[in-house]
């Protein structure tokens, strides 16, 4: 048995990590501020004696004892969280990783990074391998999550260069599944939010734009296979298989069975206009691909946005997040 610090516990990657790890026998030790997590993604977890639960902010040096691997997933991640937590998303990309980096030096452990396909910015290279250093608006609206996310990479492997940290890099793309917040301003949640609410559905752009999206089983085992592997170059983990947001829209239509229309806006600054991901390295280096498309993940995922819609509707927390869509 393991045991194993996981930041950002109560975030919607976080906490399905925590029920892997779990899962797999392991003792774990969750961190999180509720920044932009929530308690109820781990509440299930409280009489589980194998769980603890530190609520700190990592930009504040702490020790959370021995640990054998760290999973550092602490970031706000949403277009809605990182446009509201601009400064908290810089300095928990920077100040954060680094000390959750002296923790991994302390204790020898091995610390695996959850950084983002927004290194590769709106990119002039599709589908976009590891190797692309990438095409990024340092200071747009997007930067203060990118920037963090680049930065984050930058100091992890000067880490591993002069520090001899054992390190793992992997980049995500646009992943969804139950826990998801409705209100994130992700195309997914916009979208069900939308359908399942009766509302119009909303296109930036001409929809013409393309994201890969991935379904939080496949990447939880993407992340774990890299952990257990001695790569320590970034790795792309996620779905392959591109859509237009246009054809995701009509694709949820058609599962809700929802009437809604779409409606054009204006495309958002700095948006990308393709998002693919190469996962060349992925399945030599990991044996790893996803098995879920997305019509079968959708299904899976509705359920837990009718609930959510139930709740936010009922405590009068249901927000607009046009223009917000990643």
């Amino acid at each position: 048995m393991l045991r194993v610090l996981v930041t950002g516990a109560a975030g919607f990657l976080g906490s399905h990590m925590v029920d892997a790890l779990l899962a797999e026998g392991n003792a774990v030790v969750g961190v999180d501020n509720f920044l932009t997590g929530d308690q109820r993604n781990i509440a299930h977890l409280t009489r589980d004696v194998r769980f603890e639960f530190l609520q700190h902010d990592i930009t504040q040096p702490f020790d959370p004892g021995r640990v054998d691997w760290i999973f550092n997933m602490a970031s706000p991640a949403s277009p809605m969280d990182y446009s509201a937590y601009g400064v908290e998303t810089l300095m928990v990309g920077s100040v954060g990783v680094r000390n959750v980096l002296e923790i991994a030096k302390k204790y020898s452990a091995r610390l695996l990074h959850t950084s983002t396909s927004e290194c590769y910015g709106d990119p002039l290279v599709h589908p976009q391998p590891e190797s692309y250093w990438g095409n990024v608006n340092p200071i747009g609206p997007r930067s203060v999550y990118d920037e963090s996310k680049r930065f984050a990479e930058a100091l992890i492997m000067a880490y591993h260069r002069y520090q001899k940290i054992d390190t793992r890099i992997v980049r995500i793309f646009n992943t969804y599944g139950p826990r998801l917040q409705a209100n994130d301003g992700r195309v997914i949640s916009n979208f069900l939010r939308q359908a399942l609410g009766g509302d119009d559905l909303t296109i930036y752009g001409d929809g013409s734009q393309t994201r890969s999206f991935c379904y939080v089983s496949d990447q939880i085992e993407g992340q774990l296979r890299l952990m257990h592997s001695s790569e320590h170059l970034p790795v792309n983990v996620g779905n392959p298989e591109e859509f237009t947001i246009l054809e995701c829209a009509q694709a949820i239509l058609a599962i809700t069975g929802a009437c809604s229309q779409l409606v054009f806006e204006p495309l958002p600054l700095d948006d990308p206009r393709q998002r693919r991901p190469d996962i060349t390295r992925a399945r030599e280096l990991l044996d790893w691909e996803p098995k879920i498309r997305l019509p079968e993940g959708i299904r899976l995922t509705i359920p837990w946005f009718k609930q959510e819609l139930e709740r936010l509707s009922a405590s009068g927390d249901l927000q607009d997040t046009s223009g917000m869509a990643a």
